[in-house]
């Protein structure tokens, strides 16, 4: 599986997950949205949250959700790394099961395996796949027990890969996520993202993150000039979703609809479609 694809899996999930987590009538009221979005478990706390997490934890599940079919490969290559005698050999199975938690779009555990190759080699495309994986794990994760590990993942991942590449525009487009996503540091995500901007004005990942935490932070004028960037170079359904969202709370009905409807097209799932049509049966009423 490529990255577009992996990206795209987690896209849909987040989207069903956020779909289904919220009454027809879409998102919290911005005040709301800001003090969750404020509220942080102390570092302390998190950092002991974190240190309990294992990939053994997070494999476990993943493996229900692909099936003994598609599981059985990372089995064995478990049981391969656990008789494993030398580092080579180690690194050389650690690879293979990050790759194949990728095929089958299962970001959490192919987040650790990845640090535990970064951990190894110290190479940025290591620690570049770790951080991305996690920041994925964390935006599709129902589990908040298992956010603490994800966001300290992330921000040690990115802040490795930084210090191998400085000006690596993608690991600071992820670093400025977790620091967001952590609730200890967001103003310090927000400035690494808009220094993104700033550097590359069409970033697409830089500009969909700023758009959603103006969401978050009831700022919905921003985020909408925000998604119409997005899709100005990378239409597609993720970003139409929010943009739709958006208009929502901004009450601009017809605009809503309108997105709606384009991300409905380019997502064609039944389930989807059906939520997305209740969604604008609302708006029409």
């Amino acid at each position: 599986m490529n990255k577009k694809q992996i990206v795209v899996g987690v896209a849909i999930v987040a989207i069903m997950g956020y779909l289904y987590s919220l009454p027809v009538k879409g998102l919290i009221k911005a005040g709301a949205a800001r003090d969750k979005a404020q509220s942080a478990p102390p570092q302390a706390m998190a950092a002991k949250a974190a240190s309990n997490v294992t990939v053994e934890m997070v494999s476990e599940p993943a493996k229900t959700a692909i099936g003994a079919g598609l599981s059985a490969k990372i089995t064995d290559l478990e049981g391969q790394l656990k008789n494993a005698s030398g580092d080579a050999e180690k690194l050389s199975i650690d690879k293979k099961l990050a790759a194949s938690w990728d095929d089958v779009n299962q970001p959490a555990p192919a987040a650790f395996y990845y640090q535990a190759v970064a951990r190894k080699d110290n190479s940025y495309t290591a620690w570049l796949n770790s951080g991305n994986r996690f920041n994925d794990a964390l935006k599709i994760t129902q589990d908040t027990a298992l956010t603490p590990a994800y966001i300290t993942g992330a921000v040690e991942a990115f802040t490795n890969a930084l210090k191998l590449k400085p000006q690596s525009l993608e690991a600071k487009t992820g670093l400025g996520v977790a620091y967001v996503n952590g609730g200890a540091s967001p103003m310090q995500g927000i400035a690494l993202l808009r220094e993104v901007v700033a550097q590359d004005p069409n970033n697409i990942s830089a500009n969909l993150n700023l758009g959603l935490f103006s969401m978050k932070s009831g700022q919905f004028n921003k985020a909408v000039q925000r998604f119409k960037t997005v899709i100005a170079h990378n239409p597609g359904f993720e970003p139409y979703f929010y943009l739709a969202e958006t208009y929502k709370q901004l009450g601009q009905k017809p605009e809503a609809i309108a997105a709606y409807q384009k991300c409905k097209e380019m997502m064609p799932d039944p389930a989807f479609g059906q939520r997305i049509d209740q969604y604008i049966k609302e708006l029409k009423n």
